[in-house]
């Protein structure tokens, strides 16, 4: 179900590398095998070792950081997205450039308040310049799951689509980008991350926030109920919303 743990991000920083030393390839498209998970959150019991292989590409342990610099990046980056978007998977989508959706099938949320968490990896920084504080304060603190019609509307992703146009729009798009000069489009998405991208430091202190809460009792309460409930594996989390709702019940 594609849970982000340390072979998943192993794989991201090995592809991260090889595409920036590839002067040919200058933008990336990103999608799940798995038609009803995109990535639904991080592996909680493997935060140590996911963290670890960030290192690899930033220097410091931190999937924040890691996201930061896809943002940063000379790639252009486009999230084609189906099935389950949540925690650190709403956040990897976020740090994409651009995010089109299946709309019969793409759910999104922030899942970090059901258990006393905040969300380490960009979530916060990217939700409030999209959403606007009011609907971002609603994400953040509701863990409630938003389809792609609601997603599209709040400024989450750029667009949704049908699921037989969802392909077609972005392979088209992707390659439309891809032929244009790529001095031009570094230049471009480097403007529009000065006047939109948070800083490194921003990122850093909400990565450190997640960790230090991760380690919090209360924290580690929710978890082992959440996990007695099925948390983390397919079924269950086809509907994680009502088993977040039912933790403190």
């Amino acid at each position: 179900m594609n849970l982000l743990g340390p072979e998943l991000v192993r794989d991201f920083v090995s592809l991260i590398q090889s595409a920036e030393k590839d002067p040919a390839i200058s933008v990336v498209v990103f999608r799940s095998a798995d038609p009803e998970y995109f990535i639904p959150h991080v592996d909680v019991t493997r935060v140590s070792e996911y963290r670890a292989e960030a290192a690899r590409l930033t220097g410091e342990p931190s999937i924040g950081l890691l996201f930061r610099y896809l943002s940063a990046s000379r790639l252009i980056s486009i999230a084609e997205i189906r099935g389950r978007v949540r925690g650190a998977g709403s956040e990897f989508v976020l740090a994409c450039d651009m995010r089109f959706a299946e709309r019969e099938t793409a759910v999104f949320s922030q899942i970090e308040a059901a258990f006393g968490l905040i969300p380490g990896a960009g979530g916060v920084q990217h939700l409030a310049r999209l959403l606007g504080r009011g609907r971002a304060l609603e994400v953040l603190l509701g863990a409630e799951d938003y389809d792609a019609e609601t997603a599209e509307r709040y400024g989450w992703i750029n667009r949704s689509l049908p699921a037989s146009e969802l392909a077609d729009f972005v392979s088209k798009l992707a390659h439309r980008i891809a032929r244009f000069p790529v001095a031009g489009g570094a230049v471009i998405k480097d403007r529009v991350n000065a006047v939109t991208l948070a800083s490194v430091e921003e990122f850093r202190h909400d990565s450190d926030l997640f960790g230090e809460r991760v380690r919090d009792e209360t924290a580690q309460l929710q978890m082992r109920k959440a996990f007695e409930r099925g948390f983390q594996t397919r079924e269950a989390e086809l509907a994680l919303a009502p088993l977040l709702a039912s933790l403190n019940r």
